[in-house]
């Protein structure tokens, strides 16, 4: 589940897009979606390869991946996929309470009918995601609702903020979700859809704060 071989294509829908931001986009994904594991090592030749491209975009990607923390680089010129302990996950946790319930807020101020009902679309995919224990598709789903939740927020700096805190955890969510079954995770859309429908903000912060915090904990549990 978690090699190289789950890797994204580099081309694709993104064809249109120069070499090196395919290739960001591709890498991004898949560390995103815990393609690659925790702890991973990952090599230029090896991703030049499986992404279809040239040493140079892979080079180019490494090198933005690393600066925003989604890889890290070690000693003798190795690059792995990081692997959270306890500090950092407490870390995360923290900064995503600071910023996400806020992006909920604004957006229980700012949503209308058009938002709630494309916010339920995906939720609705998410929960047959799960009745059929698809952990792809659960990952990619939670990670579209929160996305549109946050675009509706209409927070750019705050987004990009959380953008980046969703890339180190992104990888360790992987695991746990192969661990404990799409079942048995934790899901407070509902909360939020109805708060939304009701522009209820303080409810909107809450269920974010509870989703995010469930979420965060089943990851440190794993550890």
């Amino acid at each position: 589940m978690n090699s190289q071989a789950d890797l994204p294509a580099g081309g694709g829908a993104k064809a249109g897009l120069p070499a090196h931001e395919r290739t960001y986009r591709a890498l991004r994904e898949a560390i995103l979606f815990g393609a690659l594991a925790p702890g991973e090592p990952v090599t230029i030749q090896g991703l030049t390869e499986r992404l279809d491209t040239g040493m140079t975009p892979v080079r180019e990607a490494l090198r933005r991946l690393t600066a925003e923390g989604a890889l890290q680089a070690m000693g003798n010129r190795r690059i792995v996929v990081p692997v959270l302990d306890q500090g950092a996950v407490d870390e995360l946790t923290e900064a995503r309470l600071a910023l996400e319930p806020r992006l909920a807020a604004r957006a229980a101020a700012r949503a209308n009918a058009q938002d709630v009902k494309a916010l339920k679309a995906i939720d609705d995919r998410l929960d047959a995601a799960i009745s059929r224990g698809d952990v792809a598709g659960y990952l990619r789903e939670n990670h579209a609702f929160h996305t549109r939740l946050n675009a509706v927020a209409d927070a750019p700096i705050l987004t990009a903020l959380v953008d980046t805190l969703w890339l180190r955890f992104g990888p360790s969510l992987r695991i746990v979700c192969g661990q404990v079954g799409t079942r048995n995770l934790p899901d407070l859309h509902k909360d939020l859809l109805i708060a939304l429908q009701r522009r209820d903000i303080a409810g909107a912060s809450a269920a974010i704060s509870g989703d995010v915090t469930q979420g965060m904990d089943m990851i440190a549990q794993s550890l």
